[in-house]
């Protein structure tokens, strides 16, 4: 099973991501968490990316198409991969495209996990307090909402057209949003 996670910062796409990974014996692949691993680790990439992260906005394609192309290239993502956090944009789409093309493979389902605007922002300010993530300021959470409207949206209207966009009410309890993806990707598996 090949698929990707989409929706606006703070709709559980991380949370739901592992649980259904793990379901499907395939790996998650979070560009954040290899953004965020390579912060901690002190790397160059992760000085890049942290300015990127911090200011709300995205990291450049080039940097972020390489490190997915990389990750599902292991032999681990042979069987299947779950991708969240990436195609965010068109651009990225179109490299996506190729790199499954490139092994044969294609895309399953996108699964689009909506949840209410102000239920988000309080998520992530929540999530800020818990985990203590600096790029989770009220302002910096607003501003990635914005970026994820402007630039991440219009991704669903193309995996709309090409048939393989799974929508999924992200609100409740993480068990109920759990059982409502795996209703609707046995729905894709069975179609």
């Amino acid at each position: 099973m090949r698929m990707i996670f989409m929706g606006p910062p703070g709709a559980g796409k991380g949370t739901q991501a592992k649980l259904v990974a793990d379901k499907y014996g395939i790996p998650a692949i979070s560009t954040g968490d290899i953004f965020r691993a390579n912060v901690s680790q002190g790397t160059d990439l992760g000085k890049q990316a942290q300015e990127f992260m911090d200011a709300g906005e995205y990291v450049p394609d080039e940097v972020t198409n390489l490190m997915v192309r990389n990750r599902i290239d292991e032999d681990d993502a042979h069987p299947g991969f779950l991708l969240d956090g990436y195609p965010r944009t068109l651009a990225q789409v179109e490299e996506l495209d190729g790199m499954i093309r490139h092994t044969g493979h294609e895309l399953d389902a996108v699964v689009v996990l909506t949840v209410d605007p102000e239920e988000l922002v309080q998520r992530l300010l929540q999530r800020a307090e818990t985990d203590g993530r600096s790029d989770d300021t009220e302002d910096v959470v607003r501003r990635r909402q914005e970026v994820y409207t402007e630039q991440t949206e219009p991704l669903i209207g193309v995996y709309r057209e090409r048939g393989l966009l799974v929508e999924v009410d992200g609100m409740g309890p993480v068990e109920e949003v759990t059982a409502r993806i795996f209703g609707a990707l046995q729905d894709v598996r069975e179609s």
